[in-house]
């Protein structure tokens, strides 16, 4: 009989993919449940809007709340809605032209997605006569509450397509919609070409500006009313008898809001409208419709003027997810030990393959943490540069495998810095750049002529595409000469320290701090006033080739 040779680690081991839902067997098995993913799934926890940075792990969250709920979870997929649909309507475009607020529409275009996945879930309803079962079940239970009999009435307008696609439905809502528009503008405006032409044929430039109010004013009208009584009843009706029992609570799950999936230009408001959706669902009370935002995404909403106040409610429903270094060991130790399960030598802490804590080096996962921004995919990504550096020549990593990898983990992090924030802040990389080979720590002064630096080359870079935002950023500097410091460069400072890059210092016995352990530092004014050294965080050092003359920490 042949003895099998003895599992241990080999040149291709690591701890996984950086993003845990694209490895199932690690999700799986090795899924740490950290305090913000217990806020996720806890039934009673109002916290709906969950914001985080790329790579702090929501994504594999929300998907383990599917595996750990089953039965409970609906997912609805922005790119599956054909809300790109919608801005290519000539009477959108016309109402956008008047400056007419289509904020009412898109509510009720999400709560109406909304309210049908639910019921299509809750029900099964896929065919006719599902819808037809579902119906006469509802009309009885309801049959005494005239209020909701006109609930009813509203989902059975759309009654021949209620079992189809969502983005048909979204189809479905907008045509009715275009129509009543459409309708209610025949005889109040000359439209070119024959009887049947529509508001897409033209614009409302063409009219005076007296016109245009009157026009603007009897379309807002319309606007306001869209299916808005009869879709609150609906939510009565969803409270108090579709999802009437504990054992029919349901998750909704809203993800990937981040990508291509509508106009940039109409991204915002329907983003603010969906949260505004989810603000009434609220009163749901076996209803968690819980919506995944990438930070910056979050901070770029324009809650300001359209939402009627509503910005300190969002935020009270918001839970920004971060890790504590204790919570990141935890989830290292789990992927270590899972990925090492069918091993000869089983590990059961990440400590297992580190190497071990002297007086000279000190402590090695203090010193990778350091290097993160203390999410998940930083550290993991770190590990596996020191593993594939180490080849499997050993059982534990040495000092030299976690220095040889830091160099090539700082270049990747820097260029995910990049992809993070470039949507938001184009060319933000040119800003980066000019720190290269900068000596550590810099004086204020040192760290103001990078800035003029990067100010003046980004301005006369005709191919630099963030001449707007660099512009918003040091407005001030050019129209208020009598201004301090903070006034001219703190916007700029604020968002390099808010994305991680910087690390700021208000003293010679002062440490520095960071924006993941001190998140709210560069929103104080008296904060950025203070400010007597600024360093480039531990991560992007080596990726710059920066010359440090002090620890990192």
């Amino acid at each position: 009989m042949t003895q099998s040779r003895p599992r241990r680690r080999g040149a291709n081991f690591n701890l996984g993919a950086e993003q845990a839902e694209a490895d199932k067997r690690l999700l799986h098995s090795a899924f740490y449940a950290s305090d913000d993913y217990l806020t996720i799934s806890d039934k009673d926890d109002r916290r709906c809007f969950i914001i985080a940075r790329t790579g702090s792990g929501k994504s594999a969250a929300l998907q383990q709340l599917k595996e750990d709920s089953r039965d409970h979870v609906v997912r609805v997929i922005p790119e599956d809605l054909s809300l790109q649909y919608i801005t290519n309507l000539g009477v959108m475009r016309f109402l956008d032209g008047l400056e007419v607020t289509l904020d009412p529409l898109f509510i009720a275009l999400w709560k109406h997605v909304l309210l049908v996945e639910l019921i299509q879930h809750r029900y099964n309803v896929n065919t006719p006569a599902a819808k037809a079962t579902f119906l006469a079940t509802l009309r009885d239970k309801i049959r005494k509450d005239p209020g909701k009999r006109a609930a009813l009435e509203y989902l059975e307008e759309f009654q021949n397509r209620f079992w189809v696609e969502a983005d048909q439905r979204v189809r479905e809502v907008t045509e009715k919609f275009e129509e009543r528009i459409n309708k209610e503008a025949k005889g109040k405006i000359a439209l070119p070409g024959s009887a049947d032409a529509t508001l897409g044929a033209t614009t409302g430039d063409t009219f005076s500006s007296e016109v245009r109010t009157e026009l603007a004013d009897r379309f807002q009208r319309i606007v306001n009313e869209t299916q808005m009584a009869r879709l609150n009843k609906m939510i009565n009706v969803l409270d108090e008898d579709i999802l009437e029992s504990r054992q029919n609570f349901t998750y909704v799950v809203i993800d990937d809001l981040d990508r291509d999936w509508v106009d940039e230009k109409l991204a915002n408001a329907l983003i603010r409208c969906l949260f505004r959706a989810v603000l009434d669902l609220q009163r749901v009370t076996n209803l968690k419709v819980i919506v995944a935002l990438r930070t910056n995404i979050f901070e770029h909403l324009d809650f300001g003027h359209r939402s009627g106040g509503q910005e300190e409610k969002f935020r009270a429903l918001a839970l920004r997810m971060r890790w504590t270094s204790t919570q990141l060991q935890d989830l290292l130790t789990e992927r270590i030990r899972v990925a090492t399960s069918d091993f000869d030598v089983k590990l059961r802490s990440i400590y297992d393959i580190l190497p071990r804590t002297n007086t000279t080096r000190g402590d090695a996962l203090d010193y990778m943490f350091q290097r993160t921004l203390m999410r998940p995919r930083d550290i993991i990504a770190f590990f596996n540069e020191a593993l594939s550096i180490s080849g499997g020549r050993a059982e534990r990593l040495t000092w030299d495998d976690i220095k040889g990898a830091e160099d090539s983990y700082s270049r990747k992090r820097l260029l995910a810095l990049r992809d993070e924030w470039k949507t938001s802040y184009p060319g933000i990389y040119s800003i980066f750049e000019v720190f290269e080979g900068a000596s550590l720590p810099m004086s204020v002064e040192e760290f103001t002529r990078k800035l003029d630096d990067a100010i003046t080359q980004t301005a006369g870079d005709p191919s630099f595409e963030g001449t707007d935002w660099i512009y918003e950023l040091t407005a001030k500097m050019w129209t208020h000469s009598d201004g301090s410091w903070a006034d001219w460069y703190g916007p700029l400072v604020s968002l390099l320290y808010n994305i991680g890059f910087i690390g700021c210092k208000t003293g010679s016995r002062s440490e520095f701090q960071f924006a993941q352990n001190s998140p709210d530092f560069a929103g104080r004014a008296r904060n950025l006033e203070s400010i007597t050294d600024v360093t480039i965080h531990p991560a992007f050092q080596m990726g710059l080739d920066v010359r440090v003359s002090y620890p990192a920490h």
